[in-house]
Protein backbone atom coordinates (compact mmCIF):
# COMPACT_ATOMS: atom_id res chain seq x y z
CA UNK A 1 0.00 0.00 0.00
CA UNK A 2 3.04 2.36 0.89
CA UNK A 3 4.50 1.60 -2.19
CA UNK A 4 1.27 2.47 -4.41
CA UNK A 5 1.52 5.88 -2.64
CA UNK A 6 4.73 6.70 -3.64
CA UNK A 7 4.58 5.77 -7.06
CA UNK A 8 1.53 7.99 -7.23
CA UNK A 9 3.49 10.90 -6.06
CA UNK A 10 5.83 10.72 -8.51
CA UNK A 11 4.32 10.06 -11.43
CA UNK A 12 4.36 11.95 -14.25
CA UNK A 13 0.79 13.67 -14.36
CA UNK A 14 1.29 14.79 -10.89
CA UNK A 15 2.15 18.48 -10.52
CA UNK A 16 3.63 19.71 -7.35
CA UNK A 17 2.87 23.56 -6.67
CA UNK A 18 6.13 25.28 -4.96
CA UNK A 19 6.95 28.45 -3.31
CA UNK A 20 6.62 30.00 -6.37
CA UNK A 21 3.24 29.32 -6.88
CA UNK A 22 2.22 30.42 -3.32
CA UNK A 23 4.10 33.95 -4.36
CA UNK A 24 1.80 34.01 -7.26
CA UNK A 25 -1.18 33.50 -5.54
CA UNK A 26 -0.71 36.80 -3.28
CA UNK A 27 1.04 39.09 -6.06
CA UNK A 28 -2.35 37.94 -7.75
CA UNK A 29 -4.90 38.90 -5.30
CA UNK A 30 -2.68 42.15 -3.92
CA UNK A 31 -2.86 42.97 -7.83
CA UNK A 32 -6.67 42.39 -8.35
CA UNK A 33 -8.05 42.85 -4.96
CA UNK A 34 -9.82 46.25 -5.44
CA UNK A 35 -11.54 44.23 -8.50
CA UNK A 36 -15.18 42.66 -8.97
CA UNK A 37 -17.02 40.52 -11.53
CA UNK A 38 -19.36 42.95 -13.10
CA UNK A 39 -22.83 41.89 -12.55
CA UNK A 40 -22.48 39.41 -9.31
CA UNK A 41 -20.03 41.53 -7.47
CA UNK A 42 -18.04 38.82 -6.51
CA UNK A 43 -14.17 39.46 -5.87
CA UNK A 44 -12.05 39.16 -9.15
CA UNK A 45 -9.64 36.69 -7.50
CA UNK A 46 -12.68 33.71 -7.48
CA UNK A 47 -12.33 33.89 -11.44
CA UNK A 48 -8.64 33.51 -11.48
CA UNK A 49 -8.81 30.78 -8.56
CA UNK A 50 -11.52 28.89 -11.04
CA UNK A 51 -9.20 29.43 -14.06
CA UNK A 52 -5.96 27.76 -12.14
CA UNK A 53 -8.04 24.86 -10.69
CA UNK A 54 -9.21 24.32 -14.13
CA UNK A 55 -5.59 24.43 -15.73
CA UNK A 56 -4.56 22.08 -12.50
CA UNK A 57 -7.08 19.57 -13.51
CA UNK A 58 -6.28 19.69 -16.89
CA UNK A 59 -2.85 18.43 -15.81
CA UNK A 60 -0.93 22.07 -16.08
CA UNK A 61 2.00 22.35 -15.07
CA UNK A 62 3.22 24.86 -11.93
CA UNK A 63 4.17 27.49 -14.79
CA UNK A 64 0.59 27.35 -16.26
CA UNK A 65 -0.95 27.34 -13.02
CA UNK A 66 1.13 30.49 -12.22
CA UNK A 67 0.47 31.84 -15.91
CA UNK A 68 -3.65 31.26 -14.56
CA UNK A 69 -3.52 33.10 -12.08
CA UNK A 70 -1.91 35.92 -13.60
CA UNK A 71 -3.73 35.87 -17.04
CA UNK A 72 -5.30 38.96 -16.90
CA UNK A 73 -2.70 40.83 -15.21
CA UNK A 74 -1.28 42.70 -18.14
CA UNK A 75 -4.14 43.59 -19.59
CA UNK A 76 -6.44 44.57 -16.29
CA UNK A 77 -3.45 45.48 -13.70
CA UNK A 78 -0.72 47.86 -15.12
CA UNK A 79 0.37 47.03 -18.68
CA UNK A 80 3.61 46.66 -19.89
CA UNK A 81 5.12 47.52 -16.38
CA UNK A 82 3.09 44.46 -14.84
CA UNK A 83 4.47 42.63 -17.67
CA UNK A 84 8.24 42.77 -16.74
CA UNK A 85 8.02 42.82 -12.99
CA UNK A 86 6.03 39.06 -13.56
CA UNK A 87 9.09 38.10 -16.01
CA UNK A 88 11.47 39.03 -13.25
CA UNK A 89 9.59 37.30 -10.10
CA UNK A 90 8.74 34.58 -11.62
CA UNK A 91 10.22 33.95 -15.39
CA UNK A 92 10.58 34.03 -18.90
CA UNK A 93 7.59 30.93 -19.42
CA UNK A 94 4.88 32.26 -17.25
CA UNK A 95 5.66 35.81 -18.35
CA UNK A 96 5.14 34.71 -22.43
CA UNK A 97 2.42 32.59 -21.27
CA UNK A 98 0.73 35.72 -19.60
CA UNK A 99 1.45 37.67 -22.62
CA UNK A 100 -0.03 34.81 -24.85
CA UNK A 101 -2.97 35.13 -23.31
CA UNK A 102 -3.25 39.18 -23.65
CA UNK A 103 -4.87 41.37 -25.95
CA UNK A 104 -2.58 43.94 -26.99
CA UNK A 105 -3.08 47.60 -25.96
CA UNK A 106 -3.43 48.45 -29.58
CA UNK A 107 -6.12 46.30 -30.37
CA UNK A 108 -8.30 48.74 -27.86
CA UNK A 109 -9.16 50.60 -30.92
CA UNK A 110 -10.68 48.45 -32.63
CA UNK A 111 -14.47 47.32 -32.56
CA UNK A 112 -15.28 44.50 -30.66
CA UNK A 113 -15.91 42.22 -33.12
CA UNK A 114 -12.25 42.94 -34.89
CA UNK A 115 -10.69 42.67 -31.59
CA UNK A 116 -12.32 39.29 -30.84
CA UNK A 117 -11.40 38.04 -34.31
CA UNK A 118 -7.61 38.76 -34.05
CA UNK A 119 -7.63 37.17 -30.33
CA UNK A 120 -9.41 34.04 -31.82
CA UNK A 121 -6.59 34.17 -34.74
CA UNK A 122 -3.69 34.30 -32.07
CA UNK A 123 -5.44 31.76 -30.09
CA UNK A 124 -5.41 29.29 -32.92
CA UNK A 125 -1.43 30.31 -33.55
CA UNK A 126 -0.28 29.92 -29.51
CA UNK A 127 1.00 27.00 -27.79
CA UNK A 128 -0.18 24.72 -26.19
CA UNK A 129 0.20 25.95 -23.30
CA UNK A 130 -1.50 29.21 -24.22
CA UNK A 131 -3.94 27.26 -25.07
CA UNK A 132 -4.66 25.35 -22.53
CA UNK A 133 -4.98 28.51 -20.00
CA UNK A 134 -7.19 30.81 -22.57
CA UNK A 135 -9.55 27.93 -22.84
CA UNK A 136 -10.07 27.59 -18.97
CA UNK A 137 -10.77 31.10 -19.33
CA UNK A 138 -13.32 30.93 -21.64
CA UNK A 139 -14.87 27.93 -19.87
CA UNK A 140 -15.32 29.55 -16.38
CA UNK A 141 -16.37 32.49 -18.08
CA UNK A 142 -19.24 30.83 -19.72
CA UNK A 143 -19.61 28.96 -16.27
CA UNK A 144 -20.49 32.60 -14.47
CA UNK A 145 -22.68 33.67 -17.92
CA UNK A 146 -24.67 30.66 -17.10
CA UNK A 147 -25.09 31.44 -13.61
CA UNK A 148 -25.85 35.09 -14.11
CA UNK A 149 -28.19 34.18 -16.31
CA UNK A 150 -30.11 32.08 -13.99
CA UNK A 151 -30.01 34.42 -11.40
CA UNK A 152 -31.05 38.02 -13.18
CA UNK A 153 -32.70 36.99 -16.68
CA UNK A 154 -32.02 38.75 -20.25
CA UNK A 155 -30.82 41.73 -18.73
CA UNK A 156 -27.40 39.46 -18.18
CA UNK A 157 -27.13 39.88 -21.75
CA UNK A 158 -26.20 43.43 -21.63
CA UNK A 159 -23.06 42.92 -19.39
CA UNK A 160 -21.26 40.16 -20.31
CA UNK A 161 -19.44 42.22 -23.18
CA UNK A 162 -19.92 44.14 -25.89
CA UNK A 163 -21.03 41.67 -28.57
CA UNK A 164 -24.39 40.71 -26.22
CA UNK A 165 -25.90 37.43 -26.78
CA UNK A 166 -25.27 37.14 -30.49
CA UNK A 167 -21.46 38.11 -30.21
CA UNK A 168 -20.28 36.05 -27.45
CA UNK A 169 -21.65 32.84 -28.21
CA UNK A 170 -20.23 33.58 -31.90
CA UNK A 171 -17.02 34.13 -30.30
CA UNK A 172 -17.53 30.72 -27.60
CA UNK A 173 -18.40 28.66 -30.84
CA UNK A 174 -14.84 30.11 -32.77
CA UNK A 175 -13.09 28.97 -29.81
CA UNK A 176 -14.58 25.51 -29.87
CA UNK A 177 -14.36 25.13 -33.26
CA UNK A 178 -10.38 26.30 -32.93
CA UNK A 179 -9.98 24.04 -30.10
CA UNK A 180 -10.98 21.02 -31.66
CA UNK A 181 -8.24 20.65 -34.47
CA UNK A 182 -5.67 21.04 -31.74
CA UNK A 183 -6.98 20.37 -28.04
CA UNK A 184 -9.48 17.69 -27.57
CA UNK A 185 -9.49 17.94 -23.65
CA UNK A 186 -12.23 17.94 -21.44
CA UNK A 187 -11.99 21.88 -21.45
CA UNK A 188 -13.21 21.57 -24.97
CA UNK A 189 -16.38 19.80 -24.18
CA UNK A 190 -17.71 20.95 -21.10
CA UNK A 191 -17.14 24.53 -23.03
CA UNK A 192 -19.02 23.37 -25.85
CA UNK A 193 -22.15 21.61 -23.37
CA UNK A 194 -21.90 24.77 -21.51
CA UNK A 195 -22.47 27.24 -24.59
CA UNK A 196 -25.35 24.71 -25.70
CA UNK A 197 -27.24 25.83 -22.21
CA UNK A 198 -26.17 29.58 -23.43
CA UNK A 199 -27.94 29.46 -26.40
CA UNK A 200 -31.27 28.27 -24.85
CA UNK A 201 -31.71 31.01 -21.84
Amino acid sequence: MHEKKIMATNSPSTTLLTNRFQEALVFASQLHSTQIRKMSGIPYISHLLSVTALVLEDHGTENEAIAALLHDAIEDQGGQETGQLIRVKFGDIVANLVEDCTEPKEWRQLSWRERKQKYIDKFSNNSLSARKIALADKLHNARSNRLELLRYGNKAWDTMSKGKKEGTLWFYQSIIEASKKHDPSFLVNELEQVVKELEHL
